[in-house]
């Protein structure tokens, strides 16, 4: 993709500050559930994963973590939320960036600064971001397209192997280390 076509992408995606707001207020009051988009979300084009059986549980919307990292550049706080695919008691994340060619800002922060805190539900912990790689990254590569089939769709769209980030649960030691 182009720099005026990754810029006319972008100029396109609703304002994301605006989005994490409303996503974050939403996943902290339905513990760990928020309605991925809005109304205003689909008529602007942003991508959505579908409904997954089985992952609801009669609650509001979709089930997602809230990632605290540290910007890469900036060293700034930031909140991300995320849908995940659980792996025993960790969660893995994919840096799908809903088919875009470049990987999202909160993938390059977790590879810059991997010590991060994951609320889930009601429960906060710390945590690491590790890249997978190898049959590792494959085998929750396919758990995950085989749920959301869309995920396939955005890394030929992207042109890029989509990153696949297990976030491991630590102790608070480790995660200050």
């Amino acid at each position: 993709m182009s720099d005026q076509s990754t810029a006319a992408y972008e100029a396109d995606a609703p304002d994301i500050n605006n989005w994490n707001a409303r996503v974050i207020a939403e996943v902290r009051a339905n513990a760990g559930y928020a309605a991925w988009s809005s109304e205003a979300d689909f008529a602007a084009g942003r991508p959505v994963p579908p409904r997954i059986p089985g992952l609801y549980d009669g609650h509001p919307g979709m089930p997602l973590i809230l990632v605290h990292h540290t910007g890469a550049k900036s060293g700034r706080a930031r909140i991300s939320p995320l849908f995940y695919l659980p792996v025993g008691d960790n969660w893995a994340v994919f840096a799908t960036h809903g088919g875009s060619p470049r990987h999202p800002a909160w993938y390059r922060n977790l590879m810059s600064n991997p010590q991060i805190t994951v609320e889930t539900g009601t429960e906060t912990v710390p945590a690491v971001a590790r890249l997978t790689e190898g049959a590792e990254r494959e085998r929750i590569w396919a758990e995950e397209v085989a749920l959301v089939p869309k995920f396939a769709e955005f890394e030929t769209a992207a042109g890029r192997q989509i990153p696949v980030v297990v976030l491991e649960r630590a102790d608070a030691n480790e995660v200050r280390a």
